[in-house]
């Protein structure tokens, strides 16, 4: 039997009925800090997978070990892809219907300094709660209740984490938009892609949509591989992209001057 819990309905711990379940695999792409030396953006990525399509998800990876002629079972690393590697993962997992993904990209330069946040850990977790908002959305439309599963977070314990899932809860709707009832209780994981392999995918998404951002040394980006990944961004009815699929933070007039190609992102996705 399958509960919505879209009503915002309350269930009990005890003897809670057995919902849809689905999983969010997340990583990260670039560095938190504000230092000068550090990239000019921050993306968390998450590659939503019901349990529906596990095997097919699966299946996926195997494939594209063959195509890369890795070893079967081989951990799959964006940093070690060469140019053409990148462009065959990124199109492939945009073909892939049983994917979701949900991005939050933080223009670090861009954000006002009287509201920057220059603690590392602190950075990455408000980055953290504007994506659990959005996966939480995207389960509850589904009527489904979601797991989240994180790449190791460098230099954070996961006491705080769950420090910080305890005051996202005690937050009130204003301030907080996640959709406690369409999350798992148990909390977010944190894990390894080499034994959680589907973290794998997380870093292609990630590290995809990092790269139509963040300027290499010769001060250009490369859009082709989110272009590619773009049928999987997170859409909700005729809502804007940059709402649910491709999160920009902050989303303002500067923002906008300096991405305008986002606005165009958008309505290529609406036009599929």
């Amino acid at each position: 039997m399958v509960i919505s819990l879209a009503a915002g309905v309350s269930l009990p711990r005890q003897g809670r009925p057995t919902a849809h379940t689905m999983h969010a695999y997340i990583d990260e792409a670039g560095v938190r800090s504000h230092k000068k030396s550090a990239s000019d953006h921050f993306v968390l990525s998450a590659v939503i997978i019901s349990d529906d399509h596990i095997t097919e998800a699966q299946d996926f990876l195997e494939r594209l070990r063959r195509d890369f002629r890795r070893n079967p079972g081989d951990c799959l690393h964006w940093q070690k892809l060469k140019h053409e590697e990148r462009v065959h993962a990124s199109r492939v997992l945009g073909a892939q219907e049983w994917a979701t993904v949900s991005s939050v990209v933080v223009a670090k330069r861009l954000i006002p300094q009287e509201t920057r946040i220059f603690d590392e850990d602190e950075a990455y977790l408000l980055t953290l709660r504007y994506l659990l908002e959005r996966l939480s959305w995207f389960a509850r439309d589904a009527e489904s209740v979601l797991s989240y599963t994180l790449s190791h977070i460098v230099r954070m314990e996961v006491a705080k984490l769950r420090e910080y899932e305890e005051q996202l809860r005690s937050e009130s709707e204003e301030t907080c938009r996640i959709d406690w009832n369409s999350l798992s209780r148990r909390g977010g994981r944190v894990d390894q892609p080499k034994r959680i392999e589907f973290l794998q995918l997380a870093d292609i998404a990630a590290s995809a949509t990092f790269k139509a951002f963040d300027q290499d040394k010769y001060g250009n980006t490369e859009r082709r591989y989110l272009e590619n990944l773009h049928p999987r961004l997170y859409r909700r009815g005729a809502s804007a992209l940059t709402s649910y699929g491709l999160k920009m933070h902050p989303w303002n007039d500067n923002t906008k001057a300096a991405y305008p190609w986002v606005a165009g992102l958008g309505a290529h996705v609406e036009r599929l």
